[in-house]
Order: structure tokens, then C-alpha cells, then sequence
């Protein structure tokens, strides 16, 4: 990005961002995010468990 390294501009806005709202919700915030990252985790295994079992004619597991 323009030549500057991408982990020192995540660093940076997570500067800004601690300043800006406080390190009070930023335990919150993460909370948030990994609920969200466990649940897009989730569906995503759901829909290759799905996928890997409609090859199967009668829905019989893979040898």
C-alpha cells in the first residue's frame, strides 16, 4: 500500500481507534468479531459437510 508495510498501518489505525473510542470498548469490539468469525466458520463448514455429501446418491458417508 504506497509502499509502507500493511502491519504498521493496522497498527496505526488501531492507534487511532484506541484513542478516538477508548479502551473500554475495544473488548467489546473484539467479542463481536469473534463471534461473527466463529459463526462465518461454522457456516462455511456446514456448506463443504453439505457439498462433500451430495455426491452421494442416497446420502451414504464416503468410504
Amino acid at each position: 500500500m504506497f509502499g509502507v508495510d500493511t502491519v504498521v498501518v493496522l497498527l496505526i489505525v488501531l492507534a487511532v481507534v484506541l484513542v478516538w473510542r477508548g479502551p473500554k470498548t475495544l473488548p467489546k469490539w473484539g467479542e463481536t468479531l469473534g463471534r461473527g468469525v466463529k459463526a462465518a466458520r461454522k457456516e462455511a463448514n456446514e456448506l463443504r459437510r453439505d457439498a462433500d455429501g451430495a455426491d452421494e446418491p442416497d446420502g451414504a458417508p464416503k468410504p
